[in-house]
């Protein structure tokens, strides 16, 4: 009987490695790429490399939504010439399922920011009730501010006479309505009303005014449910509902109470990129996205017993620095440096020098652990909502209620790890520094002065042609694209072009660590009327306004732009385009379209989930603009995104009739006063 030879198995071929220059345009991470290489750690630009994307998925069609699929509807290669015929099992159409894939990713993002804004809400809550001594009022100058908003009054009539409310009953009050505003069973959202009065009255009449924020979100789930809503202007029509809910109600809800809890943000300096972290100092990394927590952490790690407890352990202080929008959030207000950004959050860790990093939610990848797992760095996850199964990661939750003790425990956690740092630490020597802060009370402040302050300065400089336009550039990385290039390059064009950009997130941090959020980049990349408004005013040319709820402060530095007038009665009327060059998250498409809803021409990089069904993709591209002003647009050349910004800006000056150079004329009070008449 002739033997049976069992078969060798072939020796699996080594996995392909990302170029660490073809990955990113970063040359800190560029080093850490290299370096985790070849200590063969995989890190998410290598992953990249090895694991390709869904060809269907990433056209948006292909629905998981019952047991019966997933239902996958390619687009035919030639096209669709005609009827389109192509259903899933239930009789789906590519623009049912397009619509309702991606509504539920506005679903997913509304609820990020939201439920990161009812967070914020109970610490304010908690504080109004003086129920933590951690958390107090900072700011009674915003609380007075958005109470009206709320409505709550500031004042009172007693005996005939106006008094100012006790602060304490308005801050309990302000507390009550807004969280309030999360499941209330009747009414419209408040927020809504802080929109110009034209673009109020067009969601009123298209009946997109949010009734609250959870019933939008749960609502899309409902109707994205198989077999419920199946025409995808009507599914649109709920998507635009519940962004509306998140960009007008829980992140500008979360910015608002942050502003009062933890102090409005103004300009400050600091730095960016791997550099910051220090090789003889206890190094202490927070992550994610909400800052009750890391607001405490950089309370704690100022306080002279804690340095001295560094100092017993054998290190000369405690560096604390961020990355994604905690990062964001605790640079404005406190001026602590960003590290990095989403993407490159691995090689913080790559580093060897960090002794602690500390999670909360969002944005947090998995791999953290396993990297961890190599090196020295506790990782400790905070949130209740977010853990992680590898069994390296410690969880501290935490409590407003004990917020100080939860933070001290975890700074000393840090410190007391200092000693079990291995000797290969290399901490790239790349970092920029940057000026972060800006809100919609610091560039009126800058532009007009204490006693003059308003917009009318920048709609002056609009109008008279020396800035162009305004553009928002926002949104995360992603691993599909050069890491930052996208981010960098759009900017560099439009601030080339004499348009203001207005950043938030991961794109803030990418321009920091490019040096663009100093005044003294605007004579080196911006065109020449930009760059002598930049000078004069002593701005950058890209203002850094917060993390990716913080995106509310464009919406309302919009809705200050209107108010000053000369541009327009609404914001679809300015010269205003908003981008996202690298998203990756739900959130973005959230952020998305509440910009779009909101009148704002909206160009997203990457793709869009929505080229499989060329009908609904029109809709949202071209007809949505004829309901609200705003539309969506897609373009993954840097440089032809940012055109595709300038033409729209262009398209709008001269709908306003400011498209042709004015010559200055000095004014007198007689001319002054009959301009005025």
């Amino acid at each position: 009987m002739a033997e049976i030879k069992k078969p060798v198995a072939k020796k699996a071929a080594a996995p392909k490695l990302a170029d660490p220059i073809a990955a990113t345009i970063d040359p800190a991470s560029q080093e850490m790429i290299a370096r985790a290489q070849k200590m063969g750690i995989d890190t998410v630009f290598d992953r990249a490399v090895q694991m390709k994307p869904c060809n269907i998925g990433i056209q948006g069609i292909c629905c998981k939504n019952c047991a019966m699929g997933p239902c996958r509807l390619p687009l035919p290669k030639g096209g669709i010439e005609g009827e389109d015929t192509r259903k899933g099992l239930c009789g789906a159409t590519a623009n049912t399922i397009a619509a309702r894939n991606f509504i539920r990713m506005i679903a997913g993002g509304a609820s990020a920011h939201s439920d990161h804004g009812r967070c914020v809400a109970e610490v304010f809550m908690s504080a109004a009730r003086k129920e933590t001594e951690a958390y107090k009022i900072k700011d009674t100058n915003k609380l007075l501010q958005i109470a009206p908003w709320l409505e709550v009054a500031t004042t009172v009539e007693e005996d005939g006479e106006v008094k100012d409310r006790d602060i304490d009953e308005i801050a309990l009050e302000v507390a009550e309505k807004a969280l309030n505003e999360w499941g209330k069973y009747e009414g419209e959202l408040l927020f809504a009303k802080r929109a110009p009065a034209p673009l109020y009255e067009k969601w009123k009449k298209n009946g997109v005014i949010p009734r609250n924020i959870d019933r939008e979100i749960v609502e899309i789930m409902h109707r994205t449910h198989m077999g419920v809503d199946q025409d995808y202007k009507n599914l649109m029509k709920q998507g635009t509902r519940a962004a509306i809910a998140d960009g007008w109600g829980g992140s500008m809800l979360a910015t608002d109470l942050q502003d009062v809890l933890f102090g409005t943000p103004y300009p400050l300096q600091s730095e960016a990129n791997l550099g910051v972290m220090k090789e003889d100092h206890v190094n202490i990394v927070v992550h994610g996205h909400e800052p009750v927590l890391s607001e405490m952490i950089v309370a704690v790690s100022q306080k002279p017993e804690i340095i001295e407890y560094a100092k017993s352990k054998g290190a000369k202080g405690i560096q604390l620095s961020g990355i994604c929008c905690t990062a964001n959030e605790i640079l404005q207000r406190h001026g602590i440096p960003s590290a990095t950004t989403f993407l490159s959050q691995e090689l913080a860790i790559i580093t060897g020098a960090c002794d602690a990093m500390v999670v909360d939610i969002q944005c947090i990848m998995q791999n953290l652990a396993n990297v961890a797992k190599c090196f020295h760095t506790k990782l400790i996850t905070t949130h209740p909502i977010a853990k992680m199964e590898q069994d390296n990661v410690i969880h501290i939750e935490f409590d407003e209620h004990y917020a100080l003790e939860d933070a001290e425990k975890i700074v000393k956690m840090g410190i007391d790890n200092f000693a079990n740092r291995g000797s290969e630490v290399m901490i790239p020597r790349h970092k920029c520094t940057q000026v972060a802060g800006f809100g919609v009370e610091s560039i009126q402040y800058h532009l007009g002065g204490t006693f003059r302050g308003n917009y009318y300065t920048l709609n002056d400089n609009i109008i008279n042609g020396r800035i162009r336009g305004i553009a928002g550039v926002v949104g995360c990385n992603n691993a599909r694209n050069r890491h930052n290039e996208a981010h960098i390059e759009v900017v560099k064009e439009l601030i080339k072009n004499d348009v203001i950009v207005l950043t938030t997130g991961c794109n803030g941090i990418a321009c920091a660590m490019e040096g663009l959020l100093t005044p003294e980049a605007a004579a080196v990349h911006c065109g020449p009327g930009l760059a002598e408004v930049c000078e004069v005013v002593g701005i950058p040319p890209v203002l850094h306004l917060g993390s990716c709820v913080d995106n509310s402060r464009i919406l309302l530095a919009a809705t200050e732009v209107v108010k000053a007038g000369g541009l327009g009665k609404d914001i679809c009327d300015l010269p205003a385009a908003g981008s996202a060059p690298e998203w990756m998250s739900e959130k973005a498409i959230s952020i998305g379209h509440y910009f779009v809803a909101s009148g704002m021409y909206t160009v997203f990089g990457v793709t869009l989930p929505t080229s499989g069904a060329p009908v609904f993709h029109n809709y949202i591209s071209d007809e949505l603009e004829k309901i609200y002003g705003g539309k969506w647009d897609i373009e993954p050349d840097p440089i032809k995104h940012a055109q595709m910004m300038i033409a729209h800006i262009d398209k709008k000056r001269k709908e306003l009739g400011i498209d042709k150079a004015r010559e200055r004329v000095l004014m007198d009070m007689a001319d002054r006063q009959a301009l005025e008449a």
